[in-house]
């Protein structure tokens, strides 16, 4: 089943969307709401993935009743409209049956940006902002060429532009629709940075080169049992598996990414935080340089870098 945002939808059971309905048509004013929310969402929290009651609360009541998180607390003693109040308990049947936060609200905080999601594409994650991280703190020269592989919603590439602007971004996807997603996302975040439609370096010019090429791109083994638990049941296969270890997309992106770097370029790869011995191998015998693993916010390896110098 499919929710009207075409987000994959099984569903809360009968009995539980009937107590969610119930509970929150009980509720009079905005205090009321939160402190449902916060019971039902605390109530399910083990069968969630990164629940944090509290918080999900504040998001579905502030999107459901259109208030910022300061209004929540001056104005919680506004009375509730029916209208919003089956808004609500629309979006908490939803995170109770397993459907991330980022789609419900159709957003997601990225680095400093607030960026548009859709089912088409992952979802921005902290721990990807060590991409950001590594790549800006590079002495890369002042007009730096930069292209992120698989952008999807632009996150990575809008990051590092927010953080230089004086440098030059590009990022790429496979699908139209996923292009304009984070054409959009630059248009709100007010950041200059071209998106394009490309199959990895399908429709890059033959003659562009990069001082850096970024990309989180798939590497879940596309038997990974991870693949059926908590938030990424829900997200595109597209953009998490990549073959039987994982390594197919990022196998093809090491030996490709020769052809459009500069000479003393770099490539920045994320991956599994058990995947960076194999990936230092992989850059190695390609012929890269300078080969370092970097570590994401839980201190897990996330992402190599290797530095092209033939």
């Amino acid at each position: 089943m499919l929710t009207e945002n075409g987000i994959p939808f099984n569903g809360a059971s009968a009995a539980h969307v009937n107590v969610i309905t119930e509970s929150i048509n009980e509720c009079i004013t905005i205090a009321d709401a939160l402190s449902a929310s916060r019971k039902l969402l605390a109530e399910h929290q083990e069968n969630l993935t990164f629940n944090e009651p509290i918080l999900e609360a504040s998001i579905f009541v502030e999107q459901a009743f259109d208030k910022t998180s300061l209004q929540l607390i001056t104005q919680s003693d506004a009375k509730l409209c029916d209208s919003a109040k089956k808004l609500l308990s629309t979006m908490l049947s939803k995170r109770i049956s397993g459907v991330p936060v980022a789609y419900i609200v159709g957003h997601q905080p990225f680095w400093t940006l607030n960026l548009k999601v859709s089912e088409q594409t992952l979802i921005p994650r902290a721990d990807s902002e060590i991409i950001v991280e590594t790549a800006v703190s590079l002495s890369l020269v002042k007009d730096a060429s930069i292209l992120d592989l698989g952008t999807g919603t632009g996150a990575i590439a809008l990051a590092i532009k927010s953080e230089c602007p004086q440098w030059s971004v590009m990022g790429c996807d496979f699908k139209s629709e996923i292009v304009e997603l984070a054409n959009a996302n630059a248009r709100s975040n007010q950041l200059k940075v071209d998106f394009f439609l490309s199959d990895w370096f399908s429709a890059v010019p033959a003659a562009k080169r990069f001082d850096l090429i970024v990309s989180n791109p798939p590497y879940v083994e596309a038997s990974s049992s991870w693949l059926q638990q908590g938030d990424v049941r829900f997200e595109p296969d597209s953009a998490l598996t990549s073959g039987v270890d994982g390594l197919d997309d990022i196998r093809h992106i090491i030996l490709r990414a020769p052809h459009f770097l500069n000479t003393a370029g770099y490539l920045l790869l994320e991956h599994g935080h058990e995947q960076a011995e194999v990936i230092q191998e992989l850059l190695h015998e390609a012929g890269y340089k300078e080969v370092t693993t970097h570590k994401d916010l839980s201190g897990l390896d996330r992402a190599t870098l290797g530095r092209w110098m033939l």
